[in-house]
């Protein structure tokens, strides 16, 4: 069976309507039921025969019919002659061929046909076809049982449409004006452009209220009869069936009315004076008399969204919690799901998201998809393309077909599912770009950029069809969807784009059209410019700039469909051939690209929907998929930075003690420590440079691999590289300074040692003399007649002496030199306010006041004060940290100490540059100075007196006495030289060792350990902190977080630090790890010392073990002169006495470390666990210019500033200038509104929030219409808004009443 369809050309069309004509094969006499059936349902029957063989009974079978019968034949003969007789016959029911040739004979038997055609007209419907085809006995296969079923629930269904309009507002009453509403409201909530005068969270809540209004609404109107009937019959095996006859059945009901109303649609929109509002009636009269499948699982979706918002045990909601499922198993039997709701231009998130959870249940773990999408201008052949593509059958026909977009699924058979690298390829067939003839109606342009942009941010190839050989046409489509992969570009998302050009004649064309490839090249630059410009991303030039596209490769050549005009003229077999090329290239694009599956699908569906919603698509694209990239990045950064400062604090303790231990053991002639200075620098650099390799190659194989969707942060690739960078200045710096002060101090001791040694070695020889004489005189002296004699010659002894130790240095005078050459480059009026500043005698004696300026200065300046004031307490509270664990190191004042303290000052004050802080350096930086100097004083005299040799010697009286009685009565000194030793030279290296190491052992256990999700990054830390406040819930902590949040994190810090250390004697157990590791070392110098023959003497033994300890313990050179000196103890003997005397130590630490409280261990620490925890939490330390939430971008170099949860600025003390009462406005809703602002940084002039870029461009503040947006503080404001308004002296806010939601508040927390 064949059919005729007319063109509407008079000239060309045979027959005026179309024709069916069906031809029966084989002779007739063999199929008698069906030549019966063909004569009662034709109008016409043509019977071609061979002469001989005119059978007149078989004839006469439909000769009592209306049916008008035709006898085709060769020629005429008597046989004939006498059957035309028998059965009365006219010669016109015969055509007979004679001697005519086969155009004439085709004509005579066409003038015949359409003869029939116009004198016997009846129509004949397929229905009664089957009637006939059942009384002939013939099977009819929509008989079956099923399918008679699912007939009966179309027919049902369709029975009651009469007015397609009346019957959609009765039987589909939640998708009409209300579901419109909702979208408006939707993207309302998005742009604010009506929030005027009122605040912008409390238009958001009225919104909100609105929006509930419309659900309530939804959920008070009983789904109706019809609907009912549809769940149910989709919920039948036979719902196929069922599906099939309701859409054929719809399409029955629509072609009364849709086809006059799309040619007259199609002729306004051609006419460019068309009158637009003639244009947007006949769209919505299109739109309304439209009815198809998808109007009803539209109107399931919003049952299903309004019944989501009810408590989860209310019956109406549990009713429809099934439908989705029923969704997603139609997506599976392979009908569309319609994505982009075309006539709200609205995705229903909600029902999205749970048709795709429960598809994800269906298929799992066969859920990997591709996805290809087609876009272009309007009756371009998209939806054909992709019909004949992959066999799908989206609608196609002339003018407005496809509204919104829709999505169909492809399952991939398992023996290409390892090639193509999925299981599924998910198709999107969109609605057509307007050109700029359909441009008219409203919102058009913005509508395509909105569709454009979901579409490409879902694909993995974009297919953009252009329907001309020529493109030049296609110049805003272009601009649209160069619009849409630069916003991709810029997120990271990476895809691909093909050119098809449809409808080119020349089967060369791709060969031919080179110059015009170049020539959309050209336009494909213009419009990247354009749209770069737009999106204030200026460093895209050309195309190639935001896409990778060859003009060989990425242009494909259609030809048209049809030979001729059609619907009667041939396919063009070179179409098929050219689609099934393309075709071929998506597969081979298909096997490079990495998959995605359904859950992140759905993600980037609802982010991208989220994004697109905002009027400007040129704020930051806030994507959960984005985030998690980004965290999984800076957690594996933070890894490697922490691995590379522990290795480098390692090196350089072992450096610094190196240094410290220079010239103690050996002889320094040949290598001076200078020159020992000049080789850790050249090795510190070497290591440096390997451990920032090592990251920035880390971080190029992080990228390379591709794990966890590292493409979609992309942009941030030269952030942590510079990171890496960065890191490596620091930790040159740090290593610079600790080296400097390394040597520094030990320049200062090689003088009062080698003093000392002087004087130990006159006191040695005084005493052995003294030895001597005792001796040589006979009789047996007693202990008072020995410690005369001694006494006596300690005193003759040491007024002999020259008094030469170190001199003391003017402090402060050195500390004032420093802070001149830090403010050097302020300038000269920083130079001349300094020159007034003599001494520092006078500065840092009171507290430290910012300004004392009048009453009205204050009132006007009071949140910038206090700022200011709370950052000064930071500042000046750091310092003094440092000079106390300065202090507590026992050594002397190096110059490093000030440099140190103004470079803390400088990094902190330019993370507040905002505060415009000129004028208050000066003095806060005197004021510390001030009492850092007299501090410095205090510890440089301090060593001076400690060290002082005549004092050291001293101090070593009652030894050498207690050697000399010793060494007179011939006692064996083994076991009291090896406890001297252990004592004052051992016990005092192991215990700096211990404090230098431990410090950064316990933040090491807080990084990697079970606390490793506080700590690893500076966004879950931020979220630990948060959820704390919100557990314990109290006003005082939050208060103090908010005004003082620097001093809160340190102490929160130091409360987990606390708290997971002296759980399970976790601080015991590092402490004596750590001592294990160094007396299983002390031990084994023990032993190989022993065992070194070249020093058999004591001296010698206890510098060998000294020596081979030299790199992680720093000894005392006097101690250990000492305890060489006067020594007659056997070495043996002494080696046993000091491995005895070592387990005692250990003993004794360990009883040590157990008998401590935790507070007194952590003050003597070098390096504090909760000072390296905050530096690596702490981050860059911005704050968001208006509500000063701090900054949580990872990497110490990143380029812009961000903060995951934004606050109320009523927070930050920002209240209404006429009311008194506290701001619940939040900068994340602010920068998408029309509101303005305006402060010191516009210079006092309003600008407006949407351009807040322009004034802070280091910050990226994503925009949030949810009223889920920063629901953590709005609770909190919301619970302790009168205490808040009390504390600052003001108003309580007006609280929105969506704002008192805990749980909201505690989701939140979690999704961030």
């Amino acid at each position: 069976m064949s059919w005729y369809l007319p063109c509407g050309n008079k000239n060309i069309d045979v027959f005026a309507e179309p024709v069916a004509i069906a031809n029966l094969r084989g002779d007739i006499r063999d199929f008698e039921t069906q030549y019966t059936f063909l004569c009662g349902a034709s109008t016409a029957v043509f019977v071609f025969f061979e002469s001989q063989l005119l059978d007149s009974q078989l004839i006469s079978v439909p000769s009592q019919k209306s049916t008008q019968l035709f006898f085709v034949g060769d020629y005429k003969n008597m046989s004939i002659e006498a059957t035309v007789s028998k059965l009365n016959l006219k010669k016109n029911n015969f055509i007979f061929k004679a001697k005519q040739n086969d155009a004439e004979f085709v004509d005579k038997i066409q003038s015949k046909m359409q003869e029939a055609i116009k004198n016997n007209n009846p129509k004949m419907s397929v229905v009664h076809l089957a009637e006939i085809a059942r009384n002939l006995g013939i099977l009819v296969d929509e008989d079956a049982e099923e399918c008679q079923r699912a007939k009966a629930c179309a027919d049902e269904i369709t029975s009651k449409i009469s007015n397609i309009l009346d019957f959609k507002q009765k039987e589909l009453p939640l998708q009409g004006e209300i579901l419109m509403k909702l979208a408006k409201l939707e993207k309302e909530k998005c742009r604010l452009k009506k929030v005027g005068d009122m605040s912008v969270e409390d238009y958001k809540n009225e919104l909100q209220i609105q929006k509930k209004k419309l659900r309530e609404e939804q959920n008070r109107t009983d789904m109706s009869a019809i609907m009912s009937c549809f769940i149910s019959a989709i919920s039948m095996p036979e719902r196929a069936y069922f599906l099939k006859w309701l859409r054929i059945n719809l399409e029955n009901c629509s072609h009364e009315i849709l086809p006059q109303l799309r040619e007259l649609y199609r002729e306004k929109c051609q006419d460019i004076c068309g009158n637009k509002t003639e244009i947007a009636e006949l769209d919505k009269k299109i739109s309304n008399s439209s009815l198809g499948v998808e109007h009803f699982i539209r109107e399931m979706s919003q049952l299903y969204e309004a019944a989501v918002l009810l408590p989860k045990k209310a019956p109406s909601r549990k009713q429809l919690e099934h439908l989705p499922r029923l969704c997603a198993q139609l997506l599976l039997d392979g009908f569309s799901l319609e994505l982009v709701n075309g006539d709200s231009s609205n995705i229903p998130v909600e029902w999205v998201s749970s048709v795709f959870s429960e598809l994800n249940t269906l298929v799992k773990p066969k859920n990997k998809i591709m996805v290809v999408t087609v876009l272009g201008v309007q009756s371009s052949g998209k939806s054909t393309l992709l019909n004949t593509m992959f066999g799908v059958q989206f609608a196609v026909s002339s003018g407005r077909c496809t509204r919104g977009a829709f999505m169909q699924l492809i399952k991939v058979t398992e023996e290409f599912n390892a090639e193509l690298n999925c299981d599924y390829i998910v198709i999107i067939d969109t609605e057509g770009l307007k050109s700029p003839e359909l441009a008219q109606l409203d919102n058009s342009y913005e509508h395509d950029n909105e569709l454009a942009t979901l579409v490409v941010g879902l694909s993995d190839v974009t297919i953009v069809n252009i329907a001309m050989e020529n493109s030049t046409e296609m110049k805003d489509i272009l601009q649209i969807i160069v619009h849409a992969f630069l916003r991709m570009k810029q997120i990271g998302k990476k895809h691909k784009c093909l050119f098809v050009h449809q409808n080119v004649a020349d089967v060369s064309a791709h060969d031919s059209n080179m110059r015009d490839r170049k020539f959309l090249l050209e336009q494909l630059n213009e419009m990247t410019q354009a749209a770069a410009k737009m999106e204030n991303k200026l460093e895209f030039k050309k195309f190639t700039d935001v896409m990778n596209y060859d003009t060989e490769t990425g242009d494909h050549y259609i030809p048209g469909l049809w030979h001729g005009k059609p619907p009667m003229a041939p396919v063009s077999i070179g179409y098929s051939e050219s689609v099934y090329a393309l075709k071929k290239h998506i597969m081979e694009i298909f096997k490079k690209y990495k998959h995605s599956d359904i859950t992140e699908f759905l993600r980037w569906t609802k982010d991208l929907w989220t994004a697109v919603k905002y009027e400007k698509f040129i704020f930051s694209f806030r994507n959960s998929l984005v985030a998690d990239a980004y965290i999984k990045l800076c957690t594996e950064y933070n890894k490697w930075d922490w691995t590379l400062r522990k290795q480098i604090h390692t090196w350089a303790l072992e450096a610094e003690t190196k240094i410290l231990n220079h010239g103690k053991f050996e002889k320094s002639e040949q290598c001076t420590i200078e020159d020992i200075y000049c080789i850790l620098i050249q090795e510190a650099e070497s290591e440096l440079s390997k451990g920032h390799d090592e990251i920035t190659d880390k971080i190029q194989s992080y990228y390379e691999q591709g794990e966890g969707h590292v493409e979609l942060v992309e942009s941030y690739r030269q952030d942590f590289i510079n990171s890496a960078k960065s890191l490596k200045t620091e930790l040159s710096n740090s290593i610079r300074i600790k080296l400097d002060s390394a040597v520094s101090r030990r320049n200062a001791m090689m003088k009062v040692e080698g003093i000392k040694k002087t004087y130990m070695d006159t006191m040695e020889k005084k005493v052995l003399d003294l030895l001597k004489d005792c001796r040589e005189n006979k009789s047996d002296m007693t202990d008072s007649m020995l410690d005369e004699a001694f006494e006596k010659m300690w005193q003759q002894t040491v007024s002999t002496l020259s008094y030469t130790g170190l001199q003391q240095q003017d402090i402060m005078t050195r500390v004032l030199h420093h802070l001149r050459n830090n403010l050097q480059p302020r300038g000269s009026s920083m130079a001349q306010s300094l020159d007034k500043v003599k001494d520092l005698r006078s500065q840092g004696h009171e507290n430290f006041v910012f300004h004392k300026g009048n009453f009205l200065y204050k009132l006007c300046n009071a949140q910038r004060i206090k700022r200011v004031e709370e950052m000064s307490d930071n500042i000046i509270s750091d310092c003094w940290e440092f000079i106390k664990t300065k202090s507590e190191s026992k050594d002397d004042y190096d110059d490093t100490y000030i440099r140190e303290i103004l470079n803390m000052i400088d990094e902190k004050l330019k993370a507040h540059e905002d505060l415009n802080l000129k004028e208050f350096e000066l003095s806060l930086k005197l004021h510390i100075c001030g009492f850092a100097s007299r501090e410095f004083q205090k510890i440089h005299n301090q060593f001076i007196q400690k060290n002082n040799p005549r004092t050291a010697l001293e101090n070593f009286k009652q030894s050498y006495h207690s050697d000399f009685i010793d060494l007179y009565r011939e006692r064996d000194q083994c076991q009291k030289k090896a406890d001297e030793f252990m004592l004052n030279c051992l016990k005092p290296a192991l215990e700096r060792y211990i404090s230098e190491n431990l410090g950064m052992e316990m933040a090491g256990k807080m990084v990697i350990g079970e606390n490793s999700a506080v700590f690893g990054t500076r966004m879950s830390f931020q979220n630990s902190v948060l959820k704390n406040l919100l557990d314990e819930s109290k006003f005082e902590k939050y208060f103090h977080f908010i005004g003082s949040y620097e001093t809160f994190v340190k102490g929160f810090i130091f409360d987990k630090v606390r708290e997971h250390f002296t759980a399970e004697n976790r601080m015991i157990k590092l402490e004596e790890e750590l001592l294990k590791d160094v007396i299983s070392e002390i031990t084994e110098a023990i032993e190989k010392a022993e065992q070194d023959s070249k020093k058999n003497d004591i001296k010698g033994f206890i510098e060998n073990i000294c020596k081979k300890l030299e790199k992680k313990l720093v000894f005392p050179k006097d101690a250990v002169d000492k305890i060489s000196t006067l020594n007659n103890a056997n070495q043996k003997k002494f080696t046993e006495c000091l491995q005895c005397s070592v387990k005692d130590m250990d003993k004794s630490l360990k009883d040590s470390f157990q008998a401590r409280l935790f507070q007194s261990k952590i003050d003597c620490l070098q390096i504090k666990p909760q000072d390296v925890l905050f530096k690596r939490v702490w981050g860059c330390g911005k704050q968001c210019p208006f509500c000063k939430a701090p900054c949580e971008a990872g990497g110490e170099a990143h380029t812009k500033h961000f903060v995951s949860i934004h606050r109320p600025q009523g927070l930050g003390r920002y209240r209404f200038v006429n009311s008194k009462k506290l701001v619940t406005d939040i900068c994340t809703s602010l920068v998408y509104s029309d509101t303005r602002f305006k402060g010191s940084n516009t210079n006092g002039k309003w600008h407006p929030y949407k351009e807040y870029s322009t004034i802070y461009p280091d910050w990226r503040i994503d925009p949030d219409s949810s009223i889920e947006a920063s629901a953590y503080w709005k609770y909190v404001m919301a619970k302790f808004n009168e205490q808040f308004a009390e504390k600052y002296g003001v108003q309580p806010a007006d609280i929105p009443s969506s704002w008192e939601n805990e749980a909201q508040a505690k989701e939140s927390l979690e999704q961030t």
